[in-house]
Formats: structure tokens, sequence, C-alpha cells
């Protein structure tokens, strides 16, 4: 395995944290795009499983996570987010040119690369959504309401989400990984608050016009995010190529819970079909 670091320019120039996994002989890409509140290096399961796949797997910090600069939680615009990941495919494209694409996204990410994917559907050889945000998130009504109020008028101001560790995995290391890393964050603006909720809306109201292959993972016992919304978009979804897995039990992480070699096993069995 090759492992490397870097940086590329994302929205107004933004300099963004990359890191990559590369197999000998590499005959197709993963993108990740990570979640709320954690980083690009939360995911080595689902690169270790699909490296001796010969694929090569790209990630990076969205912009106020992890090891890439800007207020912990915070855009003014989810503009942002979708303008990183255009250009984000853009850079791993010049990195290896030729090669299939496929673009993976959890929780927040899964939510980004479904809305990325309806925009920019060229390109891409199909999509992985874990977990996706598109039900209400759980967190306090009163923190939705404070976000409201405040982000037109000091759309900055951050608000700790309280984010339940514990219903990250059934596994308590990944927890006690969870708890003890200090890249991640629960801190959220005002602006990213309402700018979240119109993105999720926009998402579910626009599925019809998605038409790549769509994989769909979901843990059926999932309290931050709850699976109905990934079945409301699965539903409406305009592509006939699509597949949702969804394990009992499983919590919000299906990659980092208790059966994620079944999972695993789902994701890589999917892409090799799709290659």
């Amino acid at each position: 395995m090759k492992h490397s670091e870097n940086i590329f320019r994302g929205y107004q120039n933004l300099a963004l944290y990359t890191q990559q996994w590369h197999p000998d002989n590499p005959d197709a890409i993963l993108i990740i795009v990570h979640g709320f509140g954690e980083h690009s290096g939360r995911y080595m399961n689902v690169v270790n499983k699909l490296l001796p796949e010969g694929f090569s797997i790209y990630s990076f910090d969205h912009r106020g996570h992890g090891r890439s600069p800007g207020n912990r939680g915070h855009v003014m615009s989810w503009k942002e987010y979708i303008t990183d990941v255009k250009l984000f495919i853009e850079y791993v494209r010049g990195q290896q040119k030729g090669l299939p694409v496929f673009l993976m996204g959890h929780s927040m990410g899964g939510m980004i690369v479904l809305n990325y994917a309806i925009k920019y559907p060229d390109r891409l050889e199909g999509v992985i959504s874990s977990a996706p945000l598109l039900a209400q998130p759980a967190i306090s009504p009163l923190l939705v309401f404070l976000s409201r109020i405040l982000s037109k008028i000091w759309p900055g101001f951050a608000i700790d989400t309280k984010l339940d560790v514990n219903l990250i995995s059934r596994d308590t290391d990944v927890v006690k990984a969870y708890q003890e890393d200090p890249l991640v964050h629960s801190m959220a603006s005002a602006r990213f608050g309402t700018e979240m909720q119109a993105a999720r809306k926009w998402t579910l109201e626009n599925a019809g016009e998605f038409n790549l292959p769509l994989l769909i993972l979901h843990g059926e016992a999932d309290k931050l995010v709850p699976e109905h919304g990934s079945a409301a978009f699965f539903e409406r979804a305009g592509t006939e190529d699509k597949v949702r897995h969804l394990y009992p039990e499983g919590q919000h992480e299906p990659h980092n819970d208790i059966d994620r070699e079944k999972v695993l096993k789902d994701l890589e069995e999917w892409l090799d079909k799709h290659r």
C-alpha cells in the first residue's frame, strides 16, 4: 500500500487536506466524502477492504473539519461543500486519468454526494451513500430554532450539537477511538444549520433527477440519522439501477459497526458489478 498526503484547492482557493491510498495496479477509483464532525482518516475499514481489490482511494477533510482550515462546522453556503467535491473529483482525475470513478459519502457526506450527483451526474460510474443525512438528525429542537434565528444576524455563531457518540456504533472500541480522537468535533454554526436543512429538503425534492447507479447502506437502528430519510430518497430516485441494504440493529456507521464485514462485502460486490 502506498499512502500519501497533500492539499488541493477548494472553493475560493481554500487549501484542503487530502490523503490517498494506492494498490500496486489500480483499475478503479473510490472517492470518500466524510460526515459531519469527523475526518478522512476514519475510513480505514473501507480502505483496507478495497485496496486489495484494485481500488485507489482518495478522501479529503471538509473545510472546518479535521486537518483542513476554517471555523469548525461552519459554511456560509452549502455550495462550498458541493464545489469542494467537484474540484476534488477534478483533482483526482488529474492524478489518475482514464480510471472509472465511484463517489461514496457517509452521513452529511452521504447527502452531499447525492446532492452533487443530481447536479453533476457526468463522469461518475456510480454513487454509494451511507446513512445519508436525509431525515431530521438527532439534535435538540432548541438548537434548530436558534440556528434559524441567528443564521442571518450572526451566521458564524457556534453551537455545540452535543452529538451522542455512543450512537455511532455498537463496537465499543470504535466509540472509544472517536471519543479520544483530537480531530473530531461537534460544533455547528447557525448558518450551517439552515444550509443543511435547505440542502436536505432540496435533495429529497429532486431525487427523481438522480440517474446514476446507486447503493445505499443504512443501519436499521440508526438514531442519529433515521433510515426513513434514505428510504424516501431510494423510493423517489430516478435511476432503475439502485440497491438499498438495511442492517438489522445497525447503528449510524455501517462500515464501523459490529457487522461491518457484511457491510463491506455488500459494498465490494456492488462495486465489482459496476466497474
